[in-house]
């Protein structure tokens, strides 16, 4: 799994709760997300599993998923980058580019052939069914 990197250092965090007015802040955006802020709601039925997980502001060419067995792997290419005109000067340009993935594993493994994933509004679904099983018990003849 990847981590990032943080953008801050111990002594910012120190001067944020210290000093929070004294602190500067970016000009845009947010920092780069961590893996725990994809934030996951997984419900269970008889069929299969459902997955509501936050990815806001990414696009969804830039958003990854793999299923392999009964592991979920999201993965989200973040890009922020400032943009100029013709008429202005760029006097600070803050760009950064990162990735962040979370796995997490299921109870039952998934039949990636019937799995279906939509994205709106900063939220991915995902229709994650389970696989079939041969569960039907056959009796042993005792020779």
């Amino acid at each position: 799994m990847n981590t990032l990197m943080s953008r801050g250092g111990l002594l910012d965090d120190f001067f944020r709760d210290v000093a929070p007015g004294f602190y500067i802040k970016p000009l845009h955006g947010d920092g780069l997300p961590s893996p725990s802020q994809i934030k996951v709601d997984v419900t269970e039925n008889a069929d299969g599993y459902t997955i509501h997980a936050e990815v806001p502001g990414v696009p969804k060419e830039d958003i990854h998923v793999s299923v392999e067995a009964n592991v979920v792997t999201l993965r989200a290419e973040v890009r922020q980058q400032d943009s100029s005109t013709k008429d202005e000067k760029v006097l600070r340009g803050e760009r950064y580019y990162g990735a962040v993935s979370r796995s997490f594993q299921l109870p039952q493994d998934i039949d990636n052939s019937l799995a279906k994933a939509k994205y709106d509004n900063g939220i991915l679904t995902l229709s994650l069914p389970k696989k079939l099983t041969s569960s039907v018990s056959q009796r042993l003849i005792i020779e």
